[in-house]
């Protein structure tokens, strides 16, 4: 759910600014995750537990088996963050190097080797349509998306120029029993949980 607009920004010195430090004063107090993107302000109110915990959960130990050991498919914060951009995203789990890890704030973007989603139930667009936008506009090169609402999902690649700016050219589907490649690395798509 977009909880601020373009209209709702507009005379601001700093919009961009000024809806991070809402996010960041509303992080502890209201349940889910805040995210910032071209719409305004996205409060996904996903379900700490059960499926959507489970998926990212098993797909971030899956990926670290066959990963080199100075990656990391990471489930906590920091957030990606591309302030000239305007976005602030929080992947549910984020391929990325330890080192590019180990800094104060959010992560730089471009640092990450893929960012991967479970859909939520409450706001499926929020990973389907702003994400597939904002991630290769914050230079993200995979971002793979799981829903336990199919038991399905797509592994977007190949950024590329178009006249709405930067896009995925590749889009790869799959259906949870298959094994899925996220960049170099491929791994099993079975147990994976279905909303109820």
């Amino acid at each position: 759910m977009a909880i601020a607009s373009d209209n709702a920004r507009q005379g601001a010195s700093s919009p961009y600014l000024t809806m991070r430090d809402v996010i960041q004063s509303m992080d502890d107090a209201i349940p889910g995750k805040f995210e910032i993107t071209k719409e305004g302000i996205v409060h996904d109110m996903m379900s700490p537990v059960g499926p959507h915990e489970v998926t990212a959960a098993r797909v971030s130990r899956r990926l670290e088996k066959v990963m080199p050991d100075e990656l990391l498919a990471h489930t906590g914060t920091p957030n990606v963050e591309d302030e000239p951009e305007g976005l602030l995203r929080h992947p549910d789990v984020t391929v990325i190097a330890w080192t590019d890890l180990g800094v104060q704030g959010s992560a730089d973007p471009r640092t990450a080797v893929a960012a991967i989603e479970v859909v939520s139930r409450s706001n499926p667009d929020n990973d389907w349509v702003g994400k597939v936008r904002d991630y290769p506009l914050m230079g993200i090169p995979i971002y793979a998306i799981f829903d336990p609402r199919t038991g399905s999902g797509a592994v977007f690649t190949d950024i590329h120029s178009t006249p709405d700016g930067p896009r995925y050219a590749v889009r790869k589907d799959f259906v949870y029993g298959e094994d899925v490649t996220i960049g170099e690395w491929t791994i099993s798509t079975g147990d994976l949980p279905l909303y109820a």
